[in-house]
């Protein structure tokens, strides 16, 4: 997919959503790596979306709040040295916060026999090296819009009720 492709990707989420959708690209752990995550960051800008860069070596509960203030609709963290070990704990912090329907990826170098545990606690993707930016931006908009639209007709739902 070309740019402009990518671009109607994201505006049809952005218009279903009634605002461009929102994704925080952060690195968390003492991993100091960022080029991965920058180039990430913008290829999801370039294709609409607005993104909140982080600097790297995030706390988890700096992430969150940050997540929460922002009302992100996703939060890719970026992983060179195996800091994708310690998004369990983000899962967890996320779920106590109540952010269960922000959307959690991972890219950068992450095993395979990991990739099976970060799912297990609530990872809805990961991206390896190589993944091409039309998986990457497609992807997550695809993601962001099976949570975030089953959430607004849930709460259209509860409305009518009202």
């Amino acid at each position: 997919m070309d740019t402009a492709q990518l671009i109607a990707v994201v505006g049809d989420l952005s218009e279903r959503l009634g605002r461009r959708p929102k994704v925080m690209v952060t690195k968390i752990g003492l991993d100091g790596h960022d080029r991965g995550s920058r180039l990430v960051a913008g290829f999801l800008r370039d294709a609409g979306m607005e993104v909140i860069y982080t600097a790297p070596w995030q706390k988890i509960e700096h992430v969150v709040h940050q997540a929460l203030e922002e009302d992100v609709d996703a939060i890719g963290v970026s992983s060179l040295a195996t800091d994708h070990l310690l998004v369990p704990k983000l899962m967890t912090a996320l779920k106590d916060a109540e952010m269960t329907d922000v959307v959690v990826v991972v890219g950068g170098i992450v095993p395979d026999e990991d990739v099976l545990m970060l799912q297990r606690t609530g990872v809805s993707a990961v991206y390896h090296p190589g993944a091409s930016r039309a998986d990457i931006v497609t992807g997550l908009s695809s993601l962001i819009s099976k949570t975030r639209l089953l959430k607004m007709g849930a709460e259209n739902d509860g409305n009518r009720r009202i």
